[in-house]
């Protein structure tokens, strides 16, 4: 249960407090997810990936001839971050943030404790904002932990004094951290959207795993069917359609078209996820 207030008897003559404070509410969930220890775990996980993906590099020296992110990070330690958000970005990453979501709803359904919540001075559609808000301190705090960890890595195993971009042209150090910037903001709208359509799912069940398996389940079968050339036309409603544009911010100059076309498509599915999950906790009975 994440701290909210239940219901409580008041000696007659005392007026219930007709909302409770938005901020404690908040504030409440938020600490709940930051001292979980499944989300401290996965926050953890994460942070090793680049890591071993630096070490690796640096070993190996890297793929030799060739012209994807993997060539680009050996002596280039800047790249390393945004290859890491593209990798972790297709299941880890949404993995991680419908987790949250499932918690959030499903999760307070299957413990007993969401009928409490509905109960309680908060209002609906305020549940409904909280939730949402811890998922988006889950996919900042994710998102936020693999670029950091990829630029230390970067910097300290591969080293980089500035960032050769993909057109062959060299960044100065503040503008490549730019670009990293860049690459995580746009990582975690990605999320922010896997996430609201998650949290609407979570509205609907009173199972955690479904949620894992209608979400992640959704993106597998995104990628499976954007493979297939004769659905190519259907490329455009799939939130995973430019994922791998992650990788534009690293030409100079950026590559804007898919980035602002991806941007939009997350708020599109941001807007339906979290429009449904508040259509349906409004209407859901307690």
């Amino acid at each position: 249960m994440t701290g909210t207030a239940s219901r409580v008897e008041l000696p007659s003559g005392v007026r219930q407090r007709a909302s409770a404070p938005f901020g404690r509410v908040v504030g409440s969930e938020l600490s709940w997810i930051l001292h979980r220890p499944r989300n401290l775990l996965a926050l953890l996980g994460l942070a090793v990936i680049p890591v071993l993906i630096g070490t690796v590099l640096a070993i190996t020296g890297g793929p030799s001839g060739g012209t994807g992110l993997f060539s680009a990070v050996a002596g280039n330690g800047l790249v390393l971050p945004v290859l890491a958000l593209m990798l972790t970005q297709n299941l880890l990453l949404p993995l991680i943030t419908a987790m949250v979501a499932a918690d959030g709803l499903a999760g307070e359904a299957a413990n007993g404790t969401l009928r409490g919540l509905l109960l309680a001075p908060v209002g609906r559609v305020r549940l409904v904002v909280v939730k949402a808000l811890g998922v988006l301190l889950m996919v900042v705090l994710a998102v936020g932990v693999v670029a950091l960890s990829g630029v230390l890595t970067g910097l300290l195993i591969v080293g980089s004094d500035g960032l050769v971009t993909l057109s062959g042209t060299t960044l100065p150090l503040g503008e490549a951290l730019g670009r990293v910037a860049l690459a995580t903001g746009w990582c975690a709208v990605q999320m922010a959207a896997v996430g609201a359509v998650a949290l609407a799912i979570s509205a609907t069940t009173e199972h955690s795993l479904l949620v894992l398996i209608a979400t992640v389940g959704g993106l597998i079968v995104f990628g499976v069917l954007e493979a297939i050339p004769s659905l190519e036309w259907l490329k455009p409603i799939f939130i995973t359609a430019d994922w791998y544009s992650i990788s534009d911010v690293l030409s100079d100059p950026i590559r804007w078209n898919n980035l602002v076309d991806g941007l939009w498509r997350a708020g599109c599915y941001m807007l339906v996820g979290f429009s449904a999950a508040v259509t349906r906790m409004a209407t859901k009975d307690t």
